[in-house]
């Protein structure tokens, strides 16, 4: 029997065609859009290193929150940028403190219209710019950094934000503040868990943006790039351990874990686009080297093929509009 000649570009002869086949769709509700808002500023301060990303007074932050959820966007991420720093990270737990004032802003601003997120971790607070208390020797100490992260999530938890993305990689970080949550009223907030980050490379422009005083690495308490089964184990912990939702950071290097992740788990997988991924597109695309909006969609929908179902980026309002 002869069979007749296989052609798949039949699917793909036209824009319709293709639309109708494509196996992986972005949404702007799975997309997240990372905030950072610094304390005394009147007027926001450009990044250099992150085009297009600002230092956001507490006026242009309302203003940013409104313009991603008109556009679609599922969450928010915040960061806060003190003026101040001290050893145990005095500011993230101060109810007046920048970021926790933030919160506060936003959520009055647009209410449950979007699901206000906080980044829970000591590292833009501490003048040693590690994300825990350090020992007598300098090393960082787990336990006690669990107290600081209870303290704090605590203060976000009032503040009124909706989910704590626990980013700072101590062991039983999630535990301890699920617990602290449930005890105190705050059973509803759900725990965003860094699961599997990485001591990357690609941090340097965050770093500029939350202007990190940080001496050294985050090698002892961050994944080697080496490994992927550790992040397996690291979310199975996270997941026990009462975690709402898993992240890998960053994303794109790490598509391979983001995979395996998004196959051992039933909870969902965020991944975070980070700082170095979008600056590098954007200084490519500064130089006429590439496309900049079609580099945007193609590497956020890698993300999403690989099997995140939510996924951070600085291009969430932007491409939020795109998709729309």
């Amino acid at each position: 029997m002869t069979y007749p000649q296989v052609r798949p570009r039949r699917l793909r002869r036209n824009a319709a065609a293709r639309r109708l086949v494509t196996e992986t769709r972005l949404s702007p509700a799975e997309l997240v859009l990372p905030l950072f808002v610094r304390e005394g500023l009147s007027e926001p301060r450009a990044v250099p290193s992150l085009p297009g990303v600002v230092q956001h007074s507490r006026d242009s932050l309302r203003k940013a929150a409104t313009e991603a959820v008109a556009a679609g966007v599922g969450g928010l991420m915040l960061f806060g940028v003190p003026q101040r720093r001290d050893a145990v990270g005095s500011p993230g737990t101060d109810p007046h403190g920048v970021l926790n004032v933030a919160i506060a802003d936003v959520v009055a601003e647009v209410g449950d219209a979007t699901v206000v997120m906080s980044d829970l971790c000591l590292d833009e607070f501490t003048d040693h710019g590690h994300c825990g208390v350090l020992a007598g020797d300098g090393t960082v100490d787990n336990d006690a950094t669990l107290l600081r992260y209870e303290e704090m999530a605590l203060a976000q938890a009032t503040a009124g934000a909706h989910m704590l993305g626990l980013s700072g990689m101590m062991d039983g970080q999630v535990g301890a503040v699920r617990r602290a949550l449930d005890a105190t009223g705050h059973a509803d907030v759900a725990i965003l868990a860094y699961a599997a980050k990485y001591a990357s490379a690609c941090y340097g422009p965050f770093r500029d943006a939350v202007e990190a005083t940080l001496q050294g690495d985050r090698k002892t308490y961050q994944q080697d790039p080496a490994n992927a089964r550790e992040a397996l184990r690291e979310v199975a912990l996270d997941v026990a351990e009462g975690a709402d939702v898993v992240m890998v950071k960053p994303a794109l290097p790490y598509l391979d874990v983001v995979a395996a992740v998004a196959g051992a788990v039933d909870v969902p997988v965020a991944a975070y686009q980070v700082s170095g991924e979008y600056a590098m597109v954007e200084a490519a695309a500064a130089n006429g080297w590439l496309d900049r909006e079609a580099m945007m969609l193609e590497t956020l929908t890698a993300i999403r093929r690989a099997g995140a179902q939510i996924v951070l980026t600085y291009w969430a309002t932007e491409a939020a509009r795109h998709l729309r």
